[in-house]
């Protein structure tokens, strides 16, 4: 009985000595991870320009803490409702669009960065949307017109590979965005993914091959969530 005991004993003691290491393992990695994923959507944002960035620089050229400088140098941010008012105490970069989308559309946020190239400055905003199995999304840059898109990254969280997953992994697919017009005069249109081919230059780009839902998954979220954006802009060309 007596050796019985001294075994739960020795148990109690290494179930607590191992919580305690765990504990203090997820004090340790915990910030490290946070890092980690801040400095990804910084360079998820700043990709969306990469073509600006100084003198021809490429992101995987860049070590984190030159991605880190550049946005925290070059980059405001500016976080708004969708009526196009600015939010104050809100950190753009803090904007979780994934849960945004929950909420009413009155009730979002919209995270804004504006890059200032030195040059002239580039407007990138957040969108989200539906692909075949689960949320896509991406950052698209706009030149100082508000108009045309200066360049696009896309995401998604669970796209097939080889089919709807191309809208991350195939750069010639976000390449077609480049010179794209949301507006045909003063008139709203933005970009549509085309199946079967672009035909309109200026609002269309060609389809994935096999990926009908992704490809009208994007379209959906291009028109609507930059349309989100309008009400600000428009504040900004007057």
């Amino acid at each position: 009985m007596e050796n019985n005991n001294y075994v739960i004993r020795f148990i109690i003691i290494m179930t607590a000595v191992v919580a305690l290491g765990l504990t203090g393992l997820r004090e340790v990695t915990n910030p490290r991870s946070t890092l980690y994923e801040e400095i990804l959507t910084k360079r998820g944002i700043l990709q969306a320009v990469e073509d600006h960035l100084p003198g021809g620089t490429k992101l995987n050229e860049l070590s984190n803490e030159e991605v880190a400088k550049i946005f925290s140098e070059q980059i405001e941010q500016v976080s708004l409702t969708t009526g196009g008012e600015v939010i104050d105490g809100v950190t753009a970069e803090n904007i979780d669009m994934s849960q945004e989308m929950k909420k009413a559309e009155n009730d979002r946020q919209l995270p804004l960065f504006i890059y200032n190239s030195g040059n002239k400055k580039f407007y990138i905003t957040k969108v989200r949307g539906k692909g075949l199995w689960n949320d896509i999304w991406a950052n698209i840059a706009l030149e100082e017109d508000l108009n045309t898109i200066a360049g696009a990254v896309f995401d998604h969280e669970e796209e097939t590979p080889g089919l709807g997953a191309e809208i991350k992994d195939n750069p010639d697919f976000r390449a077609q965005f480049a010179g794209k017009k949301l507006y045909d005069g003063n008139k709203y249109v933005s970009i549509t993914v085309r199946k079967g081919g672009a035909k309109d230059p200026n609002h269309e780009v060609d389809g994935i091959s096999g990926a009908t839902i992704t490809s009208n998954g994007v379209t959906d979220m291009m028109v609507k969530g930059m349309k989100s954006y309008e009400p600000y802009f428009k504040k900004l060309k007057k």
